[in-house]
């Protein structure tokens, strides 16, 4: 499957702006948008579309989109092209962009009901940022055995790698950035275990911030002591910089979660 949500023509960080149209007409709805970034699209056994519209332009605010099942062979559908990221294509095939041209589809595909698309969203969205953080944390301590590896092999001036307080340093600061970021994950995910996502909003916010920003910092620490290796293909850093680097905007971008942080800590505290 693939799902269907930012949009090209708008600021799709904030999620209400999405103007996809989706009009009732009879048995069937009628769904008229771009879009852009649509995860799973290019795989070659992708057969369905999980589109984010409007189904009323007049409710309230959180209450006007719906989700709705689109075949990918539904008439009107049109995949325009790929989206590469820094020249990668997200495993398997990559992302797209996709043009709805009055897609007729049956009323039965509109998941849960009108309206109820942000609810919807809402329920995948904690999941999906741990995650990620998940990934991010992986592919960090990737980088750390292989910059461990490449720092007591590689001899310059005389002297291995490992034998520079500087580069032990940067080792160091690494695992202690992974282990922060590891356990509070863990505490994330713990918290929405126990509690659900609602409650445990503040802690995926503090985590889709502080696990990108984490990773970059060590996947580029590994690619300084690779040196020219780290920068080609013959090792998984320069993918993994360009997805972590995706990851800072992928689920909101850093601003949003933010500033709904700070005003969520700031509310807390100053009812104290």
């Amino acid at each position: 499957s693939s799902f269907l949500m930012t949009e090209p023509d708008v600021a799709s960080s904030d999620a209400t702006n999405i103007e996809t149209s989706i009009v009732a007409d009879g048995d069937e709805y009628v769904v008229t948008g771009k879009k852009w970034w649509s995860s799973g699209a290019m795989d070659p056994n992708c057969r369905i579309t999980i589109v984010m519209g409007k189904t009323s332009f007049d409710a309230p605010r959180h209450l006007q989109h719906s989700m709705i099942l689109i075949p990918m062979d539904t008439p009107g559908l049109e995949v325009i092209r790929p989206l590469s990221v820094f020249g990668y294509h997200d495993s398997p095939e990559g992302h797209a962009e996709i043009v709805l041209n009055k897609v007729r589809v049956p009323k039965s595909n509109l998941i849960l009901g009108e309206g109820r698309g942000f609810e919807i969203a809402q329920g995948r969205l904690g999941p999906g940022r741990i995650h990620h953080c998940m990934r991010l944390i992986g592919m960090a301590q990737r980088s750390l055995e292989l910059m461990s590896q490449r720092a007591s092999e590689r001899s310059p001036f005389g002297r291995t790698l490992d034998a520079y307080s500087s580069i032990r340093q940067e080792i160091a600061h690494s695992r202690c950035e992974i282990e922060q970021t590891r356990l509070l994950v863990l505490s994330a995910a713990d918290k929405m275990d126990k509690v659900g996502n609602k409650e445990a909003k503040d802690l995926i916010a503090m985590i889709k911030i502080i696990a990108p920003n984490m990773a970059l910092k060590v996947i580029d620490r590994a690619i300084q002591i690779m040196g020219g290796k780290g920068v080609c293909g013959d090792t998984p850093l320069a993918h993994f910089y360009a997805s972590a680097r995706t990851l800072r905007l992928a689920d909101g971008p850093d601003e949003v979660h933010l500033s709904q942080l700070g005003k969520n800590t700031i509310k807390k505290y100053a009812q104290i």
